[in-house]
């Protein structure tokens, strides 16, 4: 065997240990948090049980449904808790083969990336569920009994989740872009406006048809688009390796 091949062999070895202390530390967290699966679920659904009518409740059309949707919310729940560990189990596995100026690189994309996505999905629990799900509650006629079922009231908020915790990923992408040399700040600046549009375009799609929650994606994606132009040529600089500063010297 040659030293290519051990050197292969020993990389999905670690990669494979890796894995299975990441997964590991997630089920160890869902098998902690199940007894609680109901409860979770109530929480996630807390936002709609606001909107419904005094003494309202959802509804499950399946015969497992009521077991199975609390399970999946309380993996989701788990893997949210254990991602610090799963990120540091990633960085574990790629910090050998960088450089110093690429750790400068990865670590702190890794910390702001999770931390942004959190914040998106926050924003949308706290903030955007709030007013889409009042405005949809109250423009529903009166000769309607409105009782969600609860598969389809997870899959649109795990779509909602998602398109919120990726839009506040914005400065992230921007900064990426400059940092690796695929465009200057200045291209981008010179793009925005088909970025604002871009924006109220893929908002127009993901939420309901109603102006306020497109707004509050569209909005929050422009802006934190200017905080990735503000941020870039920063942590450009910041991360530079000695041969690229030497060049600017």
């Amino acid at each position: 065997m040659t030293g290519n091949e051990e050197s292969f062999i020993s990389h999905l070895v670690e990669l494979r240990s890796r894995l299975m202390k990441a997964a590991l530390a997630v089920l160890i967290v869902f098998a902690c948090l199940m007894p609680w699966a109901g409860a979770i679920y109530d929480w996630l659904a807390w936002p709609m049980m606001q909107a419904l009518p005094q003494g309202s409740k959802m509804i499950a059309t399946g015969v497992i449904t009521p077991f199975l949707i609390p399970v999946k919310v309380t993996m989701l729940v788990a893997f949210i808790i254990a991602l610090p560990w799963v990120l540091y189990q990633v960085w574990a596995f790629v910090a050998p083969g960088l450089y110093a100026h690429e750790k400068k690189l990865i670590a702190p994309l890794v910390i702001s990336s999770s931390a942004l996505f959190m914040a998106g999905v926050a924003f949308c629990y706290f903030f955007v569920f709030g007013v889409i799900f009042h405005f949809i509650n109250n423009f529903a006629p009166q000769s309607i009994s409105v009782a969600p079922d609860i598969d389809s009231y997870f899959g649109f908020v795990m779509t909602m989740f998602i398109a919120f915790g990726l839009t506040f990923e914005v400065p992230v992408v921007v900064i990426v872009l400059v940092r690796m040399g695929l465009v200057s700040v200045q291209k981008l600046k010179q793009v925005r406006p088909y970025v604002i549009v871009g924006a109220f375009v893929v908002a127009a799609i993901v939420t309901p048809p109603d102006v306020m929650s497109q707004l509050m994606l569209a909005i929050p994606l422009c802006l934190l688009y200017e905080v990735g132009l503000i941020l870039a040529p920063i942590f450009a600089r910041a991360t530079r390796a000695p041969a690229e500063s030497e060049e600017t010297l």
